[in-house]
């Protein structure tokens, strides 16, 4: 990537000790930083720091002398603008309007064709508020690109959301945003198994662990384009993008019409291991009870599962979307199978879903690490292109549906305007 110039702002968080990571890593990338600090700021961190950092004079003050016009020249000079850590006081004075400061002033000046990101860090019951979450959500409709907070043990002793990204995903949102690939693309992967309540503590689950998603979510989002992930709670999360998690069929299912009803995207990577089947009763002895319910005893009478069929979210993707030029990519995983029972499963998810490519990959092949051997096919059938490992995979998927957003117009707002 090219070296860019980056405006990083701090805000006065405890949380600001990662920011410092942050900035390191994105000098040490070469990109060129200059740093503006609010007074809260500067009692977490020094100004002698963050100037030792970026090698310039850290800017607090919008009325110092010789600096009157930088709340303009700064957002004409930066490529993208983050705010980090950005406190709940912050958040909601960006989305008041207020410029009686150089944070603030900055925000009204900026550019609004360039990046503006915000890593929002703050106590759990604050970062809940309804008045913070209006404002994050106007923030949003701005064009704003919020980073994803942390959930665990906030320094203030609670535990909850609201914890400041880690430095490597502020790294990765920054060069995300500032990636320029020959078309941006808007994509939507899933990732993950459905898992079904059996009863308070047990769950009909499969064994997916969402490495393949992640892998292709971060991949697109390094290359610049606009990614949300929707994954599993327990699956491996990504990198830079926005995400989103379920945990049954029922709450998959819900999110894709939600956010394929809701937002513009180009395409959809459907890499989820949807159960099969959902739990319809639990019977205990000659009693049938509904799933989810307190703990069952062992020891005692027999239990048995009566499971339904799920329907097939794949085969009803495009159907959910805005776009009527959705592009869907699909998944078949095999076990063993021979080539002509693979062909004949691929084709049937073909002519089933009317996806527009179908990524097949057996069990039985797969190595450890990175590998993933796999195969893509196009419904005109014929020879599929192989790929190696889950890198190779993306960058192919990449190319085929940049090539396809060829015969179409896309909408100019961006994903994460409205989704992160």
């Amino acid at each position: 990537m090219s070296r860019s110039n980056i405006l990083f702002i701090l805000t006065g968080s405890v949380a600001a000790y990662k920011a410092c990571e942050a900035i390191s890593q994105l000098v040490q990338r070469g990109h060129r930083v200059r740093t503006v600090a609010t007074p809260a700021a500067l009692r977490f961190t020094g100004a002698a720091t963050l100037e030792g950092l970026t090698g310039t004079p850290v800017l607090t003050d919008l009325f110092a002398p010789g600096a009157a016009l930088e709340h303009i020249n700064l957002t004409r000079w930066a490529d993208a603008v983050i705010v980090c850590p950005a406190t709940a006081n912050t958040i909601n004075r960006f989305a008041a309007g207020l410029a009686d400061d150089l944070p603030g002033a900055l925000f009204l000046a900026h550019d609004r064709a360039k990046p503006w990101l915000v890593a929002p860090a703050m106590n759990p019951a604050m970062w809940a508020h309804p008045a913070t979450q209006a404002s994050v959500e106007k923030l949003r409709g701005w064009g704003v690109r919020l980073l994803p907070v942390g959930e665990g043990r906030t320094a203030c002793g609670e535990t909850g959301e609201g914890r400041l990204a880690e430095p490597a995903d502020i790294v990765a949102a920054v060069e995300a945003v500032l990636a320029r690939p020959v078309r941006r693309l808007r994509v939507l992967v899933t990732s993950g198994g459905t898992t079904e309540p059996i009863d308070g503590v047990r769950v009909l689950a499969n064994t997916s662990t969402g490495r393949t998603g992640a892998g292709l979510a971060t991949y697109l989002t390094e290359r610049g384009h606009d990614v949300v992930l929707l994954r599993a709670r327990a699956a491996v999360a990504a990198t830079g993008c926005h995400e989103e998690t379920f945990f049954t069929f029922t709450e998959l299912d819900a999110a894709l019409t939600r956010l394929l009803g809701s937002g513009h995207f180009d395409a959809v990577i459907h890499a989820a291991a949807v159960g099969d089947f959902g739990i319809e009763a639990v019977l205990v002895g000659d009693r049938a009870g509904p799933p989810g319910a307190a703990k069952l005893e062992s020891g005692f009478a027999p239990v048995a599962l009566r499971l339904r069929p799920n329907p097939k979210l794949v085969d009803t993707l495009r159907a959910r979307s805005r776009n009527p030029e959705l592009r869907v990519v699909a998944f078949k995983l095999t076990n063993g199978a021979d080539t002509a029972v693979a062909r004949t499963a691929v084709e049937n998810l073909f002519a089933r879903s009317g996806a527009d490519w179908v990524v097949h990959n057996d069990l039985a092949e797969r190595g450890g690490g990175e590998d993933f051997p796999a195969t893509i096919h196009q419904p005109e059938g014929g020879p599929g292109a192989r790929c190696a490992t889950r890198r190779e995979l993306a960058a192919q998927l990449e190319q085929r549906l940049t090539a396809a957003r060829q015969t179409f117009q896309p909408p100019t707002h961006s994903l994460h305007a409205a989704l992160s």
